[in-house]
C-alpha cells in the first residue's frame, strides 16, 4: 500500500462514530458528541447531523474526496436507519458497513445487518462491539484492502461471521 488509506465514519446521532474511532485508534478517551469533521491519522470522524439532515450531504461528498473507504454505521439498537437504500452507491468509495453496540442488552444485530445491506448492495459488513474490541482488527485490515475483490478475499479467508460479504 503506497498512499495512506484513509476512512470516513457516517451514522446517525448517537451511532457511535466517536466511541468507534477511539477503539479503533487505542484511544482512551471519552466520547464527545462531535460538533465538526474530526481528523485522527486514518480516521475522519463526521458529525450524525452530516448523515442525518440532506442539507449537509454535501458536506460528507466534499469529505468523501479526501478518504478511500466510507464506513456506515448502523446502531444496533435501533430499529430505523437514517440512510436511504443504495446509498453507498452514490459514493465512489469502497464501502464497510459497520453494526455497532452489538453486546448491548437491546442489540438486534440480524435487524441492524439487513439494514445496511439495503445501503451496501456490495462490500463487507462487520459486527462490532467498541467495548470488547470485536471487530475492530478487521475494520483496520478491510481499510488496508485497495478493492472489493480484496475484501472479498479478506473476508472469505476469516473463520467466524464476523465479517459478512455480500
Amino acid at each position: 500500500m503506497s498512499k495512506m488509506n484513509r476512512a470516513m465514519l457516517i451514522g446517525s446521532i448517537g451511532a457511535g462514530k466517536s466511541t468507534l474511532t477511539n477503539a479503533l485508534l487505542g484511544r482512551k478517551a471519552e466520547a464527545v458528541k462531535t460538533q465538526a469533521l474530526n481528523y485522527y491519522d486514518w480516521i475522519v470522524d463526521t458529525p450524525g447531523e452530516y448523515t442525518e439532515n440532506p442539507f449537509f450531504y454535501k458536506n460528507i461528498m466534499a469529505t468523501a474526496l479526501e478518504v478511500t473507504h466510507v464506513l456506515y454505521l448502523q446502531d444496533s439498537t435501533k430499529q430505523k436507519t437514517i440512510f436511504p437504500p443504495g446509498f453507498s452507491t452514490g459514493f465512489n468509495k469502497l464501502p464497510i458497513g459497520v453494526v455497532t453496540k452489538s453486546d448491548a442488552q437491546k442489540s438486534d444485530v440480524n435487524s441492524a445487518f439487513r439494514q445496511l445491506r439495503s445501503v451496501i448492495p456490495t462490500g463487507p459488513i462487520v459486527i462490532t462491539s467498541s467495548i470488547t474490541g470485536k471487530g475492530l482488527e478487521e475494520i483496520r485490515s478491510l481499510v488496508k484492502c485497495d478493492s472489493l475483490q480484496e475484501m472479498k478475499d479478506y473476508a472469505d479467508s476469516l473463520p467466524d461471521n464476523v465479517v459478512i460479504f455480500n
